[in-house]
């Protein structure tokens, strides 16, 4: 007699499909869990055995996301290939595509995530709001824009940075002069003294349906987000449409199949967009407890053509706290007092080696009042990263 747990699928019934994530850290973790939920069957392209996400799925492949070789074998075992991060060089994307392998979000696409300068020339000709930009090639390239704007002056790299690496703000020709010894490619754009770091979240899938979520705060400390606020606290009404109408809007003419976070600054002449990215994002990672739909859920719906989930916020207040290594490197072991203390936070810990500044997990608190919700969040990250609740 058969056994009714593995008996075969009934004739004609579709496998499901195959999702792979290029990189394995702590989206491609999220990402992986939200997979299980949709009965989907998901892989990682890890960079070593004991990457974050390697620890928890079960097809975790080792391979160079800069080999074309190894991304074209990994793709062959794919219904769809997506990513946890940009770096994927335009060549080897290239080859995916050219080999018939379904990407999401396109090789197109990702160099806009891939290339600042890029970026920021598309968008000004959509008609979207940047910061005035150069490329840097000596300090004469700078001498207008400062003239222009005055100090101090920004310098990016072109390619490459993240989490405040990459990013320099120079008061000084001294300083510039130093940035531009560190010979990557730069480029130079204009401070903006911003009242406070927004992000609006899209989805969007190949049949053209989007989804946006609640604006958000983001706090950000030297370059590296520290919370996230949802919904962005006292926010115009109108201000809210227009991030998210602008989101949707990109999503559509930049043609990205999946997740599309928009940074931007709220300046008292209007919204500018900071950054993009064209997957999960740290900005959404509140939406796994907060949202009707988390964003790696969502992730997954929209590159796999599958109808969006509600972005409907679960509590009236959600608070995320990243929580930031530090001199100890024992997390697991601080659970007991931060749970017992507060049971209806949920905490998300990445498997990661702990080192100072680095994001190891999140906590997210969810309630009526957001200064309440913030409290109970930050408290929580800081004890986790320091044993100690006080700053």
């Amino acid at each position: 007699m058969t056994d009714p747990a593995v008996a075969p699928a009934r004739p004609g019934a579709a496998p499901p499909p195959v999702v792979g994530m290029v990189g394995a850290g702590q989206l491609a973790r999220m990402t992986a869990a939200a997979a299980t939920g949709l009965g989907v069957r998901f892989r990682v392209l890890a960079a070593a055995a004991d990457d974050s996400a390697a620890q928890v799925v079960a097809d975790a492949p080792v391979g160079d996301y800069r080999s074309a070789d190894d991304l074209l074998a990994f793709a062959a075992d794919c219904d769809v290939v997506t990513f946890d991060h940009e770096h994927v060089p335009q060549p080897v994307l290239h080859a995916l595509e050219g080999a018939g392998y379904a990407v999401s979000p396109s090789s197109a696409a990702l160099q806009l995530t891939q290339d600042k300068l890029v970026m920021r020339r598309r968008l000004g000709e959509l008609g979207v709001p940047v910061p005035e930009v150069v490329r840097v090639t000596s300090q004469a390239d700078v001498e207008g824009i400062a003239d222009r704007t005055d100090w101090p002056v920004v310098l990016k790299a072109v390619s490459g940075g993240y989490d405040g690496r990459g990013v320099w703000v120079c008061r000084s020709y001294a300083e510039v002069a130093d940035v531009i010894a560190h010979g990557v490619p730069l480029l130079a754009e204009e401070f903006v003294p911003f009242e406070r770091e927004l992000a609006v979240l899209i989805a969007r899938s190949p049949s053209g349906h989007g989804a946006a979520y609640p604006v958000v705060q983001t706090i950000q400390q030297d370059g590296i987000c520290h919370e996230v606020l949802a919904p962005a606290p006292n926010l115009a009404g109108l201000v809210a449409v227009d991030a998210i109408s602008l989101g949707l809007r990109l999503a559509r003419d930049l043609d990205v199949i999946g997740l599309l976070a928009v940074e931007l600054f709220e300046t008292p002449a209007g919204l500018l967009v900071n950054e993009l990215a064209m997957r999960p994002h740290n900005s959404g990672h509140w939406t796994i407890e907060g949202a009707r739909t988390s964003q790696f859920e969502q992730h997954l719906r929209a590159v796999l053509n599958l109808p969006l989930g509600s972005p409907v916020l679960t509590a009236p207040c959600v608070a995320m706290a990243n929580v930031l290594g530090a001199d100890d490197p024992d997390m697991y072991g601080k659970l007991n007092h931060v749970l017992a203390a507060d049971p209806a936070l949920k905490i998300q810990l990445y498997g990661k080696p702990v080192r100072p500044g680095r994001k190891v997990g999140h906590v997210t608190a969810l309630g009526e009042d957001m200064a309440a919700a913030r409290d109970r969040a930050t408290r929580a990250a800081r004890y986790l990263a320091t044993g100690s609740e006080e700053p």
